[in-house]
Order: structure tokens, then sequence, then C-alpha cells
């Protein structure tokens, strides 16, 4: 069963735009190790995206510093929640980064326990229909109260920070029927 939250825009490694894609394996290394190897590999994306946005003059290279901290910001972000929440740890964190004329398409798709599914289906959902500034002073005030490990920032900075367009597609793994795939997709303009 697939089921999509938000304007989900599906893979399309057969077209002719530059695209590069990245298998990790989250059961390689422990979680610590792998949050210094996420920098490492967004500071690697947006590196090498920003070899496509030639030019030495002011105007260019403040778009290509705001595009490669965007993809920088973003890719880890996306890669620190895949390997936090991948499960179980034998499948693998895919990233798909695709350049096209007036955006940045960036997929990461990791397995997640089922039993969290529905709790963060509804927390995605307000996130897609609600004021995400709001819903951004909402969790920093709760994040203040509490001791939570799980800030919820980052979908609600990429969304008000990068203007970034958001959604996931939720499918079941065929030969696994205790887990579920989960894609994000993250359109950043440029």
């Amino acid at each position: 069963m697939t089921q999509i939250l938000g304007d989900f825009i599906d893979l399309d490694t057969g077209g002719s735009s530059d695209f590069l894609m990245i298998n990790f394996s989250a059961a390689s290394v422990p979680l610590q190790q792998r949050w210094r190897n996420n920098g490492l590999s967004a500071d690697f994306l947006a590196d090498y995206l920003s070899t496509f946005f030639p030019g030495e003059d002011d105007d260019s290279l403040t778009r290509k510093s705001e595009i490669k901290d965007g993809v920088n910001f973003v890719t880890n972000e996306l890669l620190e929640n895949a390997m936090k929440f991948n499960f179980p740890e034998k499948y693998p964190v895919r990233l798909y980064m695709e350049l096209q004329e007036d955006k940045i398409m960036l997929y990461v798709t990791n397995c997640i326990d089922p039993r969290a599914i529905e709790t963060w289906k509804h927390e995605l959902n307000r996130v897609l229909t609600e004021d995400t500034h709001e819903l951004f002073l909402e969790q920093v005030m709760k994040n203040d109260t509490t001791n939570n490990s799980d800030s919820g920032l980052g979908y609600l900075s990429m969304i008000n920070d990068w203007n970034a367009k958001l959604a996931w597609k939720f499918e079941s793994i065929p030969d696994d029927i205790n887990v579920q795939q989960v894609t994000v997709m993250v359109q950043l303009p440029i």
C-alpha cells in the first residue's frame, strides 16, 4: 500500500537532468559516527552542486553561496532524520539529488517502524496544512519545557528558511510486512 502526503513528484532517473544517487549502510557504524558522516555527505553534495553555478560577479557568488547553504542544511537534516529513525538498520538509506532548470530535487528514503507511522503522519499533516511559522514557535516552546531529543524543527526550518516544498511517500516493503519505507521529497527553488 502506498500513501502520499503533500505534492509528491516521483523520481525520474531516465530524464536528461543532472543527478546523483548515494546509498548509505545505516548499520555499518554507530549512530554518533554517522552524524559526522552526514555532515560530510551534505558538504560534498553542496560542493558538487555548486559547480553547476559558474560566475565570479558578486550576484553570482551570492546566489551560489545561498544555494550551497540551502542544499547543505536540507541534506544534513534529511540524512540525520533518516539515520536516526531507520528501522531496522539492515535496510540502507538512499539519497537522490537532481538539478532541474528552476529547482533542486532531494529525495531520502529509509525504512521506519510501522508503529510510529500514524503519529508521524499526524505531525506531517500539520506541517502541510498549518502556519509553519506558528508551528515553529510552538515547537521551540515545547522543546524548551521538555527534554525532547526529537526537536521537530528540521522540516519547519526547511520550509520557513529555505522556501522548500516537502512531500512524503509511504510504501510497504514487499518482502517484509513489518517494515514501511518512507521517501521524503524536498524541492528547493533556485
